[in-house]
């Protein structure tokens, strides 16, 4: 039998906690998927599977010839690309997720780029903010804005987040300009929920060095960032968002910046991936390519002003170039 793939496979079924839905993410049909499995475990001559109508988990045989697999098939995945990476491009599907403004108004426009420089490269782009389970779901990597926690995934800093507090003109004539902090107890703010507990996002400023948090009133609240920003524009309340969206509005006279003195805090943008898919070329190629983008743009790019400010990638770690984080959970930002 094609002992590599068995491998694979049965790493799949482990990551998924099914057969099915690693049949989905390896583009195989389930019936294969099991009789793989079957004959893994025949060849082996122990169970390395407990299966039942409810639940999938690891025999001791199992849960050893898993992590032993893993080293395996990294190594072989290693010595592919370092023989074949000058001889033959990145090829193969990759699934992406990322925040859906971000992705519709900086990824999406460069696309086309990325195409031409990778043409073997089948895309899967997911467009939201809602925290997942990477290797269960089939996703190879995800781009989040904000501090992550700590686990056994692997990130890379790949920028800068810029934030701006706004409200429309109308707002203001209304209920005013505020001029500190304080004054924010009389305004009404737009408030950005997520999470399944609907858990409101505070602003937030930096003020004498440090974080101050204000939690507003407010009558509407949002989970996605497009309708976040739309709600400022049509006069609903005060908004923080981000800058490079706010930008053209801000330019126009839709949006005013309001307290410019005590900014959101810098956030990083990290690329976040599996530790044992690290040595992908598809993944390589797409933190690659993203990096570089963002590295052109001017309102995320890295500046020595900017990192001073920043906060750290992960809740363990002040920077680093890689680091190991706890999954994707960065609390999406607007």
């Amino acid at each position: 039998m094609d002992i590599a793939l068995a491998m694979r496979v049965f790493a799949r079924v482990v990551e998924t906690k099914s057969f099915t839905r690693a049949a989905e993410t390896l583009d195989m049909p389930r019936a294969r998927v099991t009789v793989i499995v079957q004959g893994l475990e025949a060849h082996l001559r122990t169970r390395l599977l407990q299966r039942t109508t409810r639940s999938l988990n690891l025999t001791p045989d199992g849960a050893a010839y898993y992590e032993r697999s893993v080293r395996v098939l990294a190594d072989i995945d290693d010595i592919e690309s370092s023989f074949l990476g000058k001889e033959r491009a990145p090829r193969g599907k990759l699934r992406v997720d990322m925040p859906g403004a971000f992705g519709r108004l900086i990824v999406m426009p460069a696309l086309g780029g990325f195409h031409e420089r990778y043409p073997d490269i089948d895309l899967m782009l997911g467009l939201g903010d809602k925290p997942l389970e990477l290797v269960q779901e089939g996703i190879d990597c995800v781009v989040r804005i904000g501090t992550l926690q700590d686990s056994t995934l692997v990130a890379r800093r790949v920028g800068v987040y810029q934030g701006v507090t706004v409200a429309s003109p109308a707002y203001l004539r209304k209920a005013g300009t505020p001029r500190t902090l304080d004054e924010l107890a009389n305004h009404r703010a737009v408030n950005y929920y997520w999470g399944r507990a609907g858990r409101i996002m505070p602003l937030m400023f930096e003020k004498d060095g440090e974080v101050v948090e204000m939690r507003m009133q407010g009558s509407v609240a949002v989970n996605d960032a497009e309708a976040y920003l739309l709600s400022a524009l049509n006069g609903l309340g005060i908004v923080q968002g981000s800058r490079f969206m706010a930008l053209p509005y801000l330019e126009s006279g839709a949006l005013v910046e309001i307290l410019p003195q005590w900014k959101p805090p810098t956030l990083p943008i990290s690329v976040v991936y599996p530790h044992n898919r690290h040595l992908s070329a598809t993944v390589r190629a797409f933190v690659d390519w993203i990096a570089d983008l963002i590295r052109h743009h001017p309102l995320m790019s890295s500046t020595p002003e900017a990192d001073a400010r920043c906060r750290p990638t992960s809740i363990d770690a002040q920077d680093a170039d890689a680091i190991d984080v706890a999954g994707d959970e960065a609390e999406p930002i607007a």
